[in-house]
Protein backbone atom coordinates (compact mmCIF):
# COMPACT_ATOMS: atom_id res chain seq x y z
CA UNK A 1 0.00 0.00 0.00
CA UNK A 2 2.40 2.62 -0.68
CA UNK A 3 2.02 3.59 -4.54
CA UNK A 4 -1.56 5.41 -4.48
CA UNK A 5 -4.86 6.51 -2.99
CA UNK A 6 -8.26 7.28 -4.45
CA UNK A 7 -10.06 9.61 -2.41
CA UNK A 8 -14.27 10.55 -2.67
CA UNK A 9 -16.67 11.34 -0.37
CA UNK A 10 -20.22 10.52 0.05
CA UNK A 11 -23.17 12.70 1.71
CA UNK A 12 -24.95 10.42 4.46
CA UNK A 13 -28.41 11.45 5.08
CA UNK A 14 -30.34 11.65 8.60
CA UNK A 15 -33.73 12.94 9.37
CA UNK A 16 -33.74 16.77 10.04
CA UNK A 17 -36.96 16.40 11.80
CA UNK A 18 -37.49 18.14 15.03
CA UNK A 19 -40.17 15.94 16.21
CA UNK A 20 -37.69 14.16 19.27
CA UNK A 21 -37.20 14.29 22.81
CA UNK A 22 -35.13 17.84 22.95
CA UNK A 23 -37.10 19.45 19.86
CA UNK A 24 -34.15 19.97 17.97
CA UNK A 25 -32.12 18.81 15.11
CA UNK A 26 -28.62 16.61 15.74
CA UNK A 27 -26.09 19.45 15.94
CA UNK A 28 -23.38 17.26 14.50
CA UNK A 29 -25.36 17.14 11.36
CA UNK A 30 -25.84 20.18 8.36
CA UNK A 31 -27.47 20.56 5.32
CA UNK A 32 -25.97 21.05 2.25
CA UNK A 33 -27.01 21.40 -1.20
CA UNK A 34 -25.85 18.36 -4.56
CA UNK A 35 -27.10 19.67 -7.71
CA UNK A 36 -30.42 20.82 -7.03
CA UNK A 37 -31.29 18.77 -4.01
CA UNK A 38 -30.34 19.45 -0.36
CA UNK A 39 -29.51 16.83 2.00
CA UNK A 40 -29.12 16.88 5.84
CA UNK A 41 -26.42 14.78 7.27
CA UNK A 42 -22.85 13.77 7.44
CA UNK A 43 -20.05 13.16 4.94
CA UNK A 44 -18.17 10.02 5.23
CA UNK A 45 -14.86 10.88 3.70
CA UNK A 46 -12.50 7.90 2.24
CA UNK A 47 -8.84 6.65 1.55
CA UNK A 48 -8.34 3.94 -0.34
CA UNK A 49 -5.60 1.87 -1.74
CA UNK A 50 -5.77 2.12 -5.77
CA UNK A 51 -4.18 -1.16 -6.10
CA UNK A 52 -5.75 -3.26 -3.18
CA UNK A 53 -8.78 -1.74 -3.19
CA UNK A 54 -8.40 -1.39 0.97
CA UNK A 55 -9.93 1.32 3.13
CA UNK A 56 -6.82 2.61 5.64
CA UNK A 57 -8.52 6.04 5.86
CA UNK A 58 -11.94 7.90 6.93
CA UNK A 59 -12.86 10.96 8.57
CA UNK A 60 -16.53 11.84 8.76
CA UNK A 61 -17.93 15.80 8.61
CA UNK A 62 -20.46 17.32 9.04
CA UNK A 63 -22.28 17.49 5.51
CA UNK A 64 -21.67 21.43 4.92
CA UNK A 65 -17.59 20.36 4.90
CA UNK A 66 -15.76 20.89 1.85
CA UNK A 67 -14.81 17.58 0.59
CA UNK A 68 -11.09 19.46 0.59
CA UNK A 69 -10.36 19.81 4.20
CA UNK A 70 -9.88 16.70 5.46
CA UNK A 71 -8.16 15.35 2.26
CA UNK A 72 -4.83 16.01 3.74
CA UNK A 73 -6.04 13.19 6.77
CA UNK A 74 -6.63 10.58 4.00
CA UNK A 75 -3.41 10.33 3.07
CA UNK A 76 -1.48 7.43 5.02
CA UNK A 77 2.11 9.26 3.31
CA UNK A 78 4.06 7.27 1.76
CA UNK A 79 1.54 7.21 -1.77
CA UNK A 80 3.07 8.53 -5.25
CA UNK A 81 0.17 9.30 -6.73
CA UNK A 82 -3.60 10.52 -5.43
CA UNK A 83 -6.61 9.87 -7.85
CA UNK A 84 -9.68 11.88 -6.91
CA UNK A 85 -13.09 13.30 -8.81
CA UNK A 86 -13.75 16.63 -9.67
CA UNK A 87 -14.85 17.66 -6.18
CA UNK A 88 -10.88 18.35 -5.33
CA UNK A 89 -9.89 20.48 -8.01
CA UNK A 90 -7.02 22.39 -6.77
CA UNK A 91 -6.01 19.76 -3.97
CA UNK A 92 -2.59 20.33 -5.38
CA UNK A 93 -2.04 23.92 -4.52
CA UNK A 94 -3.38 23.37 -0.46
CA UNK A 95 -0.39 24.22 1.93
CA UNK A 96 -1.28 20.86 3.24
CA UNK A 97 -0.44 19.40 -0.20
CA UNK A 98 2.63 20.97 -0.70
CA UNK A 99 6.05 19.22 -0.83
CA UNK A 100 4.81 15.68 -0.42
CA UNK A 101 6.36 14.53 -3.83
CA UNK A 102 2.76 13.38 -4.90
CA UNK A 103 0.97 13.59 -8.51
CA UNK A 104 -2.44 14.39 -7.96
CA UNK A 105 -5.06 12.85 -10.73
CA UNK A 106 -8.43 15.09 -10.37
CA UNK A 107 -11.02 14.35 -12.80
CA UNK A 108 -12.36 16.74 -15.09
CA UNK A 109 -15.55 19.02 -14.01
CA UNK A 110 -18.62 17.53 -16.15
CA UNK A 111 -19.30 21.22 -17.83
CA UNK A 112 -15.22 21.22 -18.89
CA UNK A 113 -15.71 18.12 -20.41
CA UNK A 114 -18.84 18.63 -22.10
CA UNK A 115 -17.18 21.61 -24.06
CA UNK A 116 -14.27 19.07 -25.63
CA UNK A 117 -14.26 17.95 -29.06
CA UNK A 118 -16.36 15.04 -30.12
CA UNK A 119 -13.29 12.57 -30.30
CA UNK A 120 -15.05 9.49 -30.70
CA UNK A 121 -13.50 7.64 -33.68
CA UNK A 122 -15.98 7.00 -36.54
CA UNK A 123 -17.08 3.34 -36.84
CA UNK A 124 -16.21 1.26 -39.95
Amino acid sequence: MKQGTNIDATLIAALSSTKNKSKERDPEMHQTKKGNQWYFGMKFHIGVDSDSGLIHSVETTPANVHDLTPAADLLHGEETVVYADAGYQGIEKRDTMQGRGIGFRVAMRPGKRRELPDTRRASG
